[in-house]
């Protein structure tokens, strides 16, 4: 059973940074496709970024030049960097892997952006 933890989440003002980690077991496998998706409240979660096995990334129209997906397989970690953020980033964000039909959740971590 393959576990992700989340990190990194918390309070910053709009126009700050935030860098959130995940990271999955050890006992999981490395290459999984993985991503970040949030969730704010009376909302659908959505997809947030997105990265391959190879390194292709994808974005959500909302956040493309402010967030950056990476990865280290060697570390079996996925990360978000958060740049320029706003109020409507405001959401739970869950960390997400998949391999074939298995899919894997984070719990989650909170990310409010105010004043």
């Amino acid at each position: 059973q393959v576990q992700l933890a989340e990190s990194g989440g918390g309070l910053v003002q709009p126009g700050g940074s935030l860098r959130l980690s995940c990271a999955a077991s050890a006992s999981s496998p490395r290459n999984y496709f993985k991503a970040w998706y949030r969730q704010a409240p009376g909302k659908q979660r959505e997809v947030v970024a997105s990265i391959e096995r190879t390194g292709y990334t994808r974005y959500a129209d909302s956040v493309k030049g402010r967030f950056t997906i990476s990865r280290d397989d060697a570390k079996n970690t996925v990360s978000l960097q958060m740049n320029s953020l706003k109020p409507d980033d405001t959401a739970v964000y869950y960390c997400y892997a998949q391999n074939g039909p298995a899919i894997y959740w984070g719990q989650g971590t909170q990310v409010t952006v105010s004043l």
